[in-house]
């Protein structure tokens, strides 16, 4: 096995309403699951081969909840990325060199009936965690953005985390809302819709832990 680790920061954006029922194993909001996901590493390796500083994510669709399956994905790597960084990313997203069920790259890809061919594209990226916005733009291929969620009564930023001590994504993760719209194999358009803001640290193993469960 390679060791690989990376820290990211992410947006995820998904149809289903704000706190997604996923994150509690309750059934997806509308019976289905849609979604567009993007990270930018800020530190990470595979091996020898550094990765700080690329993008990559995936546009994904599911008939039914995403633990039964037959799901589809369109990856996406950033254009930037060399031959063996390209090879690096998609080793991670697709669950190798990572022990079973530990990482939500292993999870998702054990769900997944049909992957096209991987698009490398310029991917704009400007997410902030603590702010609660966020920008990602993928060549032909996707737009999405993430802003707070707002008190339907006052018009004001509502504020709401997830803590997940034993969670195979993040640890804690701010919530808000997201709008994407998607093209090619997998075409979405969600609106107002849960949105994901998190600081990653994965390994090999799974999440790396920094806080006290």
């Amino acid at each position: 096995m390679t060791p690989w680790e990376i820290r990211a920061v992410e947006f995820a954006n998904c149809n289903c309403n704000y706190g997604c029922p996923c994150q509690f194993n309750a059934p997806p909001t509308h019976g289905n699951c849609e979604a567009v996901t993007c990270m930018e590493v800020t530190e990470g390796h595979f091996g020898d081969t550094k990765l700080d500083g690329l993008r990559f994510g995936g546009i994904f669709s599911w008939p039914g909840a995403i633990h039964e399956g037959n799901g589809k994905v369109q990856p996406f790597v950033d254009e930037r990325a060399n031959d063996a960084q390209r090879e690096a990313i998609l080793k991670i997203m697709t669950g190798q060199d990572t022990d079973p069920m530990a990482t939500v790259f292993a999870v998702f890809a054990s769900t997944l009936s049909e992957a096209y061919d991987p698009i490398f594209a310029p991917i704009e990226f400007d997410v902030n965690v603590e702010d609660r916005r966020a920008r990602f733009v993928v060549a032909g291929l996707a737009e999405c953005v993430g802003e707070p969620i707002k008190n339907p009564v006052t018009g004001e930023e509502h504020r709401a985390r997830i803590d997940i001590p034993y969670g195979f994504e993040y640890e804690l993760a701010e919530m808000g809302s997201g709008t994407a719209t998607t093209q090619g194999k997998i075409q979405l358009n969600l609106k107002d819709s849960y949105g994901q803001f998190a600081h990653l640290h994965l390994n090999n193993h799974g999440v790396v832990k920094h806080r006290a469960v």
